[in-house]
């Protein structure tokens, strides 16, 4: 009798949820410049499947925890000017991903707009609160301790995030509470951005395909 009065007092239609799930969050971006050539596929309800082939061998294992664990469908095909160095493909691939994930959200309707996680690596621990929110900003916190790791610049970390929260126009932090070495540091934080991400791409049934904001727009 209980479970009755729930379904017909039920503040929600639940024909148009079914609807928003089935909806397909799959978006294609190439992007092509002087300096690079690069395309993306993202799924958003996928399985966390992962082909990256950005000519960065640490870009392309970073890629690979954003589709993991965010269970992400993620392909990305990246040239470059290698020749000169990393900066412009890293830039280029979190441009091209971060208007992928802007067209994959479409109006956002029915999303639960916002994540947060905490991801342990070992002695690293980073936390990461986003927010598709259509206003891009960024707050960076990490602090890594070397300019390398392998061949892949550090600094090349935050305009990678500089670069996707611009083009999915996210709010998004990022928080350093533990670590010291710095490959943990850095997956540990994308781990931790794609466990948010994941929180806040999901459909919730209570939203029934509706604007999560007060004001109706994001």
């Amino acid at each position: 009798m209980q479970t009755t009065n729930r379904q017909v007092n039920s503040n929600y239609d639940q024909s148009t949820y079914d609807q928003s799930t089935k909806t397909s969050r799959i978006a294609t971006v190439h992007r092509t410049t002087g300096e690079t050539d690069v395309q993306v596929t993202i799924n958003l309800d996928g399985r966390g499947t992962c082909t990256a082939a950005t000519g960065i061998p640490f870009l392309d294992h970073m890629l690979h925890q954003i589709a993991s664990h965010g269970l992400i469908d993620i392909d990305v095909q990246a040239k470059g000017d290698w020749e000169i160095d990393d900066h412009h493909t890293n830039e280029d691939v979190g441009i091209t991903l971060g208007q992928a994930f802007n067209q994959a959200l479409g109006d956002r309707k029915g999303i639960v707009r916002f994540g947060n996680f905490r991801a342990p690596l070992d002695e690293a621990l980073v936390e990461v609160t986003l927010d598709f929110s259509g206003r891009p900003h960024l707050s960076y916190g990490l602090q890594i301790p070397t300019g390398r790791v392998g061949t892949y610049d550090t600094q090349l970390v935050r305009e990678f995030f500089v670069a996707i929260v611009n083009h999915s126009q996210m709010t998004l932090h990022i928080r350093q509470l533990d670590g010291i070495n710095s490959h943990h540091i850095i997956e540990a934080t994308f781990k931790a951005f794609a466990r948010a991400t994941r929180l806040a791409v999901e459909i919730d049934p209570r939203r029934a395909g509706v604007i999560p904001s007060s004001k109706g727009v994001l």
